[in-house]
């Protein structure tokens, strides 16, 4: 196991030098299980594979423990890396796709079937090693690229995607196997994902990145309720978090956001912080998340400075909630996530109320947050 560290790490491509990851400085601790989140194009695979080094770093270092591996080859980086396609030999066994990487470092032989055996035992795949990658299903050829990473008792384990060829269903059991498999072993582990529900149901910490850069490291929780920016509150969290321009004026009951609908009172924390930043009679973005928008009779009576009015323009029942779409006059459409007991029907005039202690605020221009 060892801490991995990215020292002021670039990568440029082509003639014009294209950047595709800028200035990337990060840490992983020993034995965290760290994820990489952001959409297509982000730079997160491009920076996982110069850690493993496929891909050449244009500028920094990078550390596996206190050595800098700049100039290592893949296979002197002491890493095990869990691909998208599996990448497993479709002429040869289980057993044999296992034991590859051992046989290439000449271990003996009786070491490589006890260790194949296993990984295959701890994987729960030892019926299948004496059949060939095309008489698995998806979700045991994954098993089979995990266990051929997992004898190898590397520093570090990386996975690029590892799941996304596998279905809904099969997902969800996959990666809460690679969480049960991660706590037993303990391997420092980055993992790659476009997928939000991966990254906060799996990672220790998660790095949320956009056009190479680095927006936000934290826990899954504070990402969530604490979002540093407009990018990642939008991206994290299903429905995503809604957005309101609007103006903050004194009244006569503390600091408001105004709209050309509707007022709220801010809360004394709140409106203390805004007021620090000279943003009276400022544009701002209110963010709120869709459950902190109420159709409780008593939130709705008990807050009348946190109340908006608008008109139902249809409903999504998912079960366990029901989104409603909610049109605040021509230009703002919010989403309240509501108990099942709320059946509105579209185009119903109604009331909700906005938590103001969940509410953040965000700065118009650069976006970034400007409230704890």
């Amino acid at each position: 196991m060892a801490k991995i560290l990215f020292n002021h790490v670039y990568k440029r491509y082509g003639k014009y030098k294209e950047v595709a990851v800028n200035d990337f400085n990060l840490q992983v601790e020993d034995g965290e299980f760290l994820v990489f989140v952001g959409p297509s194009g982000c730079g997160k695979s491009t920076t996982l594979r110069m850690l493993a080094g496929l891909e050449d770093i244009s500028g920094g270092e990078i550390y596996i423990g206190d050595t800098v591996v700049n100039d290592f080859s893949p296979k002197d980086r002491d890493i095990s890396m869990v691909f998208q396609n599996y990448a497993l030999y479709p002429n040869l066994s289980v057993y044999e796709n296992i034991a590859f990487g051992l046989r290439l470092r000449k271990l003996p032989k009786h070491e490589i079937d006890l260790s194949v055996k296993r990984a295959a035992r701890v994987l729960e795949i030892e019926n299948f090693l004496e059949r060939k990658p095309r008489e698995l299903s998806g979700g045991q050829r994954q098993r089979v690229a995990l266990g051929r990473a997992i004898v190898r008792k590397p520093q570090a384990f990386l996975y690029d995607e590892p799941l996304s060829n596998l279905d809904a269903r099969l997902r969800v059991q996959m990666r809460s196997e690679i969480i049960s498999l991660h706590k037993k072993m303990g391997v420092t582990s980055i993992y790659v994902t476009h997928d939000q529900v991966e990254a906060m149901t799996m990672g220790d910490r998660v790095v949320v990145m956009n056009k190479g850069v680095i927006l936000q490291v934290d826990t899954p929780e504070r990402l969530y309720n604490r979002p540093n920016n407009i990018f990642v509150a939008n991206f994290i969290g299903n429905p995503p978090m809604n957005f309101i321009p609007g103006k903050l004026q004194e009244g006569s009951g503390g600091l408001e956001f105004h709209t050309n609908r509707f007022a709220l009172l801010l809360t004394k924390q709140h409106a203390g912080q805004l007021r620090k930043q000279n943003l009276i009679d400022k544009t701002v973005i209110l963010g709120i998340r869709p459950e902190h928008i109420s159709f409780e009779e008593n939130e709705i009576g008990g807050n009348p400075q946190s109340l908006i009015s608008g008109v139902l323009e249809f409903g999504e029942f998912v079960g366990s909630d029901r989104y409603y779409h909610l049109k605040i006059g021509m230009e703002s459409l919010l989403i309240a996530r509501a108990h099942p007991k709320y059946h509105f029907n579209d185009g119903m005039k109604v009331t909700a109320a906005i938590d103001m202690e969940k509410a953040l605020f965000y700065h118009k221009e650069t976006e970034n947050l400007l409230t704890d």
